[in-house]
């Protein structure tokens, strides 16, 4: 073909616009009688008239502390858009963790809606508040509509069905609207207080079209838009985030709940994987054959994973965030699993044992893991109402620290280490005891220091303590007995008005019990074999 001649059975194909490229693998027709047809002979969607869900009191509760922090302004909280992950292929949609909290959606049936606290008279709006909360989406569109078979994102021929405007109205308590009616529910009224306009605060960096649409409205609004402090502005839309993340500090009765389940998947998922080993020990990638086991209990009973799992045996123990899970999985070595399942809420799970891949420890393995457990323990009767958050790690570090000087790794005495001016114990535990856990795995996490890391313990917080030494196979600073082991012990809390209750103490914890755990579940499949 001639380069100046971009033509296919006399067709012009240089014309066609690139962004409709994509869809040129589909050949869908195109002709009137194609569409009158589609359009035709389909039955009713169901009419539906679902139950309040259970989350719904819950979440209005939520709702109505932000409004209290917020009155007198317009909040704008996105949901999100779907992202793509390679052409026209689009991750698993999950919203984001403010709008859900707010709303109680979760799974993935509402990518690009919004969520708008409108400000109203103070005690005349929900619950007594200060705003009127509207749930702005884009519904289901009907059967005799081109988008039912045409719109691979949306339409239900290519995704199934989505709830109705009513149905979640009737399910959350949230007033609905459709989605084309969101520009003028953001947008109306901007501008200075003083002059009798609505100040707005978003959630940023969540859906960049929501964004540009406030920042135009701002700047349209304003008195000098030439010199339009955006550093004021995106202080303000901090303020929101801040104060979406401090709310979830504590967690409510049905939020707890939603931990167990997903903490009780995720007991479920370390004994596939324990069951998987043998498999994974003769595979040239073991880590992956571990990854799997634990990503298939994942879907079957929950939403997702809560995060991407860390499978690292031998040296890629000793990498923190070793996700890549290409290694193999010999019989003499540590296997660090760190996963979560999320459940269908959202929120997640964050557990990690460390398992050895023979079900037997050797003495060094032994030595090191026992040390981490009494770390864990430190850190477990270290956490009590009333005390710092930081308090935990403390506890758990100090304990580290004794050990390696007893195993005489530390180049300093013990008490120099732990000094600020010290701290050599670290090389070998370098991250955070402790992280805030929901619906993110590193949940909370634009909360203020004062609250978070110095704030202290109470009732309802759900926490990590996850201790661990790392012992390189490059760390010449060690004897070589010690080279290429890595052990964290994870375990999921809950604070309580009694003290600390350890929710994933069902995966067993002491040295003796993981064996015996792990030659149980053998002793089961070979007896069913």
């Amino acid at each position: 073909m001639n380069s100046a001649d971009n033509t296919h059975n006399g067709e012009n194909t240089a014309s066609q616009p690139l962004e409709e490229r994509v869809n040129n693998r589909s050949q869908r027709p195109s002709s009137a009688a194609f569409k009158a047809f589609m359009a035709s002979n389909w039955a009713p969607a169901p009419q539906v008239t679902p139950e309040r869900d259970a989350v719904a009191g819950h979440a209005a509760k939520r709702r109505r502390a932000i409004s209290d922090q917020f009155k007198g302004e317009r909040l704008v909280l996105p949901a999100g858009p779907l992202k793509v992950r390679s052409n026209d292929c689009d991750y698993r949609f999950r919203p984001h963790s403010g709008f859900a909290h707010l709303t109680g959606l979760g799974l993935d049936h509402e990518p690009d809606a919004v969520l708008i606290f409108e400000p109203v008279e103070e005690g005349k709006g929900d619950d007594g508040g200060s705003h009127r909360a509207t749930l702005y989406f884009r519904p289901l569109a009907g059967r005799d509509t081109e988008q039912f078979y045409a719109d691979a994102r949306s339409g239900e021929f290519w995704i199934g069905a989505r709830p109705t405007l009513a149905e979640f109205e009737a399910r959350l308590g949230i007033p609905t609207a459709h989605i084309d009616e969101l520009e003028v529910a953001v947008t109306k009224n901007v501008g200075a207080p003083e002059i009798g306009g609505v100040s707005i605060r978003l959630v940023r960096k969540v859906d960049e079209n929501i964004d540009a649409l406030v920042d135009t409205a701002r700047y349209n609004t304003a008195k000098d838009p030439d010199n339009l402090d955006l550093g004021v502005l995106d202080a303000l839309d901090e303020k929101l985030s801040e104060a979406l993340s401090e709310l979830r500090l504590t967690k409510d009765e049905w939020e707890i709940e939603q931990m167990q389940i997903a903490v009780a998947a995720t007991v479920e998922g370390f004994t596939e994987v324990v069951k998987a080993l043998p498999r994974a020990l003769t595979h040239f990638r073991g880590e992956r054959v571990v990854e799997g086991a634990f990503f298939a209990r994942a879907r079957e009973e929950g939403n997702e994973l809560g995060y991407d799992t860390i499978a690292a045996a031998g040296n890629n123990a000793t990498v923190l965030h070793w996700t890549r899970n290409t290694g193999k999985v010999n019989a003499g070595d540590l296997l660090l699993l760190d996963a979560g399942v999320e459940a269908d809420s959202l929120y997640t799970a964050d557990i990690t044992r460390t398992l050895p891949a023979n079900g037997k420890f050797s003495d060094v393995q032994r030595k090191i893991y026992e040390a981490v457990l009494d770390a864990a323990d430190a850190g477990f009767a270290a956490a009590q109402i009333g005390v710092k958050f930081r308090d935990i790690h403390t506890a758990a570090t100090t304990v580290l620290a004794e050990r390696l000087a007893e195993w005489g790794l530390l180049p300093v005495p013990v008490e120099e280490a732990l000094g600020e001016d010290g701290q050599q114990h670290r090389r070998w535990m370098p991250h955070g005891t402790s992280h805030h856990l929901g619906l993110d795995v590193h949940d909370c996490a634009q909360a203020k220091r004062e609250l978070y890391l110095d704030g202290v313990l109470r009732e309802g917080m759900v926490f990590t303590i996850e201790p661990g030494l790392y012992f390189k196979q490059e760390d010449l600073a060690i004897p070589e007995e010690y080279r290429g082991i890595g052990v964290r012990i994870e375990d999921d809390i809950l604070m309580t008005s009694e003290g600390p209750v350890n929710l994933s103490a069902a995966l067993p914890r002491t040295a003796d019990d993981v064996e015996a755990w792990m030659a149980g579940i053998y002793q089961e499949i070979d007896a069913k074999d």
